[in-house]
């Protein structure tokens, strides 16, 4: 019987792009978090970033990331010392004359003045263990241990300085052989061969091709450029330099002088300095020049302090990452590769969940990033945003009402027979009939009906009579000196959500003013940062919430203003703004005028009075009177449910031509 052919299947992580299986990350908590900073004062950019920094409640920020990164940092620095390669050198010959004494006390055929004059000569070494291991170059050793001890110092000084250009050749070339040698030597003059070329502009693909088809084995990470090699050699050759900076100069002069030794000859420190030579020339960019501070008590040798050093400008270049307070950065500045082999997996999970996070942020359309590189709330955020104060709001009014939420509109009445395809925050019912048709329709009559969004009809409703509201908000200096920006904010935007979604007939104007009044859209009030400017310029407010009440000569004018101050200044009629305090009295006469003329439009005037100004109550007071209007004084906490309060208690009580009913809202 044939044995099946059964293919062997091999699983690797994905690499080629984003993982499709990995699991979409959650923007609730994320949404939640930037909402409440937003409405808390923050702007959609610092919202943004600061929850970045935070991260959520399963995942590490942007800070925990830079702690932990600093946490290694210091590790590094204050565990180790660069004395490592100085004390095996010590140790190897300590060993190397501890071996030959021995040897000479029992070697009893030895001349007794031979004895002696080698006895005489290992007393009295240099404290300097370069100097002891230059002197003992010509030493006719007697035992065979000592030498063997002996030749470990060349050949570790070999091994480390290799290893300080050429990451794992200290463990590649141990024990290495004479033919062994040679090929690296041999790799070495090639190297810088290709490295000539490419200084003089003279290299091509090709040599490289051919130097690695040769010498591929001392790179095992397997560059595929000259760039490649360029880049890696010179990044291990920096942090080379930066531990000789880093060192003392008696360390320095110890291990010049004993480098000079390395593998019995100075061919390799001719052909290395060559190399270092080469490199600085071709990447004067990198940092040859930094040091370190480095008393721990774990010694460092020369290819383990290099990697160390080379950790090190790793860890920095993650911090300035993580900070992300250059210009233009973003999250996709993080590398990955470099958090992942210095701070473990755990961390790059973290980091690409915030860098996925702020991408699914941008492409679910709640947030956006504009021309000026800030970021913004979409109109759909905002919408969520809304709601969910809107419902806030409407559990205090309701508790202060006794009105509840039902799902109607108070944009439409009666069916009018009509009909019309669906858009987005219609609430009117479905034609159900004309929509199952539009299904059948498209999917030409055969099969299963299958129903989209581009199906759906809705009935028609006869429109009722519409409102034509102005909110007018103080954003003085003093809104923001007194804590009243945030509420401020928030009444506008809950305000804006009950009428776009509940009473899509009416007509809403939102006007912020300061030294000057600005009809302003929601999204730029909601990100609107503190003002410390003075000026309460009621006068111009006034001038267009006018102009937004004579665009609508059919619907009913309503005016509600919230402010904490006295208007203390007003718009000439050359456009400039004149600003006086105390308030002066023209500046005063002119936002009468305004009233009087809201007043004559028929608008239902609110004031909402923030704070205890005795001048404020009596202006307030008065200008309500003049206007036939009402005052409410709200707490600051208070103000958005006492707005939203006044507009559907005007709605219940017919104001508006009695379309108003107690469960439209």
């Amino acid at each position: 019987m044939a044995r099946p052919n059964r293919r062997l299947a091999r699983y690797t992580p994905y690499v080629d792009g984003p993982d499709p299986l990995a699991p979409p990350v959650d923007l609730a908590e994320a949404l939640d978090a930037i909402g409440e900073d937003v409405m808390a004062g923050s702007s959609p950019e610092r919202a943004m970033r600061e929850f970045l920094r935070r991260g959520g409640r399963d995942r590490a920020g942007l800070d925990e990331l830079a702690r932990r990164v600093a946490q290694r940092r210091n590790e590094l620095t204050q565990r180790n010392n660069l004395d490592g390669t100085l004390q095996q050198v010590k140790e190897l010959l300590d060993r190397a004359v501890l071996a030959e004494r021995k040897q000479l006390a029992r070697d009893v055929d030895m001349d007794e003045g031979d004895r002696a004059l080698a006895q005489l000569q290992l007393d009295n070494l240099p404290s300097s263990p370069a100097a002891a291991v230059n002197e003992l170059n010509g030493y006719d050793w007697r035992s065979s241990e000592a030498r063997q001890e002996f030749d470990k110092i060349k050949d570790l000084l070999g091994r480390e300085v290799l290893d300080q250009r050429f990451a794992g050749m200290k463990q590649a070339l141990e024990n290495a052989t004479d033919a062994d040698r040679a090929a690296l030597s041999e790799m070495l003059a090639d190297l810088n061969g290709l490295l000539d070329a490419r200084k003089h502009n003279q290299d091509t693909q090709e040599q490289f091709d051919d130097f690695m088809a040769k010498h591929g084995e001392y790179f095992p990470e397997q560059p595929v450029t000259l760039d490649e090699l360029l880049d890696a050699l010179a990044q291990r050759a920096a942090a080379a330099q930066r531990m000789r900076n880093s060192m003392t100069r008696e360390q320095r002069e110890e291990l010049d002088a004993l480098a000079q030794q390395a593998f019995g000859s100075s061919d390799l420190m001719d052909e290395l300095g060559q190399l270092d030579d080469n490199l600085r020339a071709l990447r004067p960019g990198e940092d040859w020049g930094g040091s370190e501070s480095m008393d721990g008590e774990n010694g460092l040798g020369l290819g383990d302090g290099t990697g160390v050093f080379q950790d090190l400008a790793d860890l920095d270049a993650l911090a300035e990452q993580l900070a992300q307070s250059y210009q233009g950065s973003q999250l996709d500045d993080v590398d990955l590769e470099k958090l992942a082999r210095q701070l473990g997996s755990d961390a790059a999970v973290d980091a690409r969940t915030l860098q996925r996070l702020e991408k699914a942020l941008r492409e679910s359309g709640t947030m956006r990033r504009g021309s000026d590189g800030q970021l913004s709330l979409t109109p759909k955020a905002m919408r969520q945003l809304g709601k969910a104060l809107l419902r806030a709001v409407a559990d205090s009014v309701s508790g202060r009402t006794g009105g509840h939420d039902v799902r109607r509109s108070g944009a439409a009445g009666e069916p009018s027979g009509a009909a019309r395809q669906w858009a987005f925050g219609d609430t009117e019912p479905w034609d159900v009939s004309r929509t199952i048709t539009n299904a059948l329709a498209r999917g030409g009559g055969q099969g299963s009906v299958k129903i989209t969004v581009d199906d759906v009809e809705i009935q028609e409703t006869e429109a009722r009579t519409q409102a034509c509201v102005a909110l007018l908000v103080d954003t003085s200096f003093s809104m923001a000196m007194e804590g009243r920006w945030v509420p401020m904010k928030r009444t506008a935007l809950a305000l804006h959500t009950l009428v776009t979604t509940r009473f899509r007939g009416d007509d809403l104007q939102l006007i912020g003013f300061g030294r000057a009044a600005k009809v302003m859209q929601i999204e730029e009030l909601v990100a609107l940062d503190e003002k410390w400017e003075k000026g309460t310029n009621l006068h111009h407010a006034l001038l267009l919430a006018n102009r937004h009440f004579r665009k609508h000569p059919n619907a009913q004018p309503v005016l509600l203003i919230v402010t904490d101050g006295e208007p203390t200044s007003h718009l000439e009629s050359d456009g400039e703004v004149f600003f006086d305090y105390p308030p002066n009295p023209l500046t005063i006469a002119l936002a009468v005028r305004e009233l009087d003329g809201s007043a004559r439009l028929g608008a239902r005037t609110t004031f909402f009075r923030l704070g205890d100004d005795p001048g404020l109550a009596r202006f307030v007071d008065a200008m309500a009177k003049r206007a036939g209007g009402t005052v409410v004084t709200p707490e600051s906490d208070d103000l958005g449910a006492a707005v939203i309060d006044s507009y559907l208690s005007s709605r219940r009580s017919g104001a508006f031509g009695g379309w108003g009913r107690d469960d439209e809202w």
